[in-house]
């Protein structure tokens, strides 16, 4: 679907001079991303790459649906090959992570495998569903703030009394490895790939994949994209600096991350190509159109990459595009209502307010004007004039289901046409 208002179509293209990390201190290397991609196999599916012929039948899109990964993301990557990585003692004295969900998984579910305690912040507006899945492997839960960020500071002052090793979401060189395994796949799922499209919350995610496939493939272009409500590492590479961003909350709650790390900002400044935002409009249509014409479900988090092609926020015509499906860990509560925003921006549902005079024979009439255009009326309600109207006026409100936003605007035309007023159109 074409945005062309749109302010961050492009998205703003790295400063080559902002380039410049020396990763070679850290433990983000090739080879140890190849014994992550080992290393994971114990725990991981391989997920598969599946072409989005129902939606793109014309171009050359595929979708990595890590969305159907164990634990329903891609987060047990990062979390299994980090605490595989622990010493003897550290395992022994245990674990602390804090999560809005799909990385209490990964920790909780890695902890049970490998034998291992583990207490897990989450902060109390997390889907119940992904609190009651991270309780059944095992793990302690503590609720805390509203928010991430203060479940992440609860987490941190716990763990200065507790001592154990806190298993960090995005900023850590293991974590950041072991999503990199992502990247692997995807040069060898298509090698020729010409654009990976990837989520960006804290940007571990991100950073794993852009690393490995810069230094195996330096001509793919990696884009980021954030939700437009929470645009932490988007606003921090803009200005050049780690910004926290505000408080709006998006239902993409597994990328609301309000700062990004050090290490994952210095990654992204050198690897990733571009970066752009989706509204919360844009997510919900995208869920929709993927569990419609793909069978997929995903979460809003993992959503927002899949968004970025449908409303075409970067070229992608006549290119091979990978776009990765990051999770599928949706709350159900909230499912409906995604859903019906979906079905509103894709035109396939309408309300109409139409002024008449009150005598019979009129709604009939708005009826078979309606029914010509083959769209379906599922709810009528009549409302009387109101202060300032004729005494024989009335609002006939409609609620319809349509094919798609220019079927919404044929019906419009053909009831103006016949003489309707429509109330708040003209």
């Amino acid at each position: 679907m074409n945005n062309a208002n749109n302010q961050n179509l492009k998205g703003d293209a790295i400063n080559p001079e902002q380039k410049g990390i020396d990763l070679s201190q850290t433990k983000l290397t090739l080879d140890n991303v190849y014994k992550a991609s080992y290393k994971v196999k114990e725990v991981i599916r391989h997920t598969d790459l599946i072409p989005v012929d129902a939606i793109f039948p014309e171009e050359k899109i595929y979708i990595k649906t890590e969305n159907l990964q164990k634990t329903g993301s891609f987060k047990i990557r990062g979390a299994y090959y980090k605490i595989s990585c622990l010493s003897e003692a550290e395992k022994a004295n245990g674990v602390v992570a804090c999560s809005a969900g799909n990385h209490a998984q990964g920790v909780a579910l890695a902890c049970q495998k490998l034998g291992i305690k583990s207490t897990i912040f989450m902060p109390e507006s997390a889907p119940i569903s992904k609190i009651e899945a991270t309780k059944a492997y095992g793990s302690e839960i503590i609720l805390a703030g509203d928010d991430y960020d203060s479940a992440y500071h609860a987490a941190l002052e716990y763990n200065k009394l507790k001592k154990k090793t806190f298993i960090h979401p995005f900023n850590d060189p293991e974590v950041i490895v072991g999503q990199g395994t992502i990247g692997l796949e995807i040069l060898e799922q298509l090698p020729d790939v010409d654009t990976v499209v990837v989520p960006i919350g804290g940007g571990g995610l991100i950073s794993g994949v852009s690393y490995v496939i810069k230094n195996l493939k330096p001509d793919c272009e990696i884009i980021g994209v954030q939700a437009a409500k929470a645009p932490s590492m988007y606003e921090s590479i803009k200005q050049n600096k780690i910004v926290h961003t505000g408080d709006e909350n998006t239902f993409a709650d597994g990328i609301n991350v309000k700062e990004s790390g050090d290490l994952t900002f210095q990654i992204v400044q050198q690897y990733v190509d571009h970066i752009v935002t989706v509204s919360e409009d844009e997510i919900a249509y995208s869920l929709l159109a993927l569990m419609e014409k793909q069978k997929v479900v995903c979460e809003g988090a993992g959503a927002v990459a899949f968004a970025a092609v449908l409303f075409d926020k970067f070229r992608h015509k006549n290119k091979k595009v990978c776009v990765l499906l990051s999770g599928g860990n949706i709350d159900v509560n909230i499912l409906s209502r995604v859903i019906q925003r979906g079905l509103l921006v894709g035109g396939r549902n309408t309300e109409l307010n139409i002024a008449l005079t009150d005598k019979p024979g009129q709604l009939q009439y708005v009826s078979t004007v309606i029914a010509e255009l083959g769209a379906n009326v599922t709810e009528v309600n009549y409302n009387p004039g109101g202060e300032n109207t004729a005494i024989d006026s009335c609002v006939l409100n409609l609620k319809l289901e349509t094919k798609n936003l220019n079927h919404i605007k044929d019906i419009k035309k053909a009831l103006i046409e016949k003489g309707f007023h429509l109330v708040n159109e003209l």
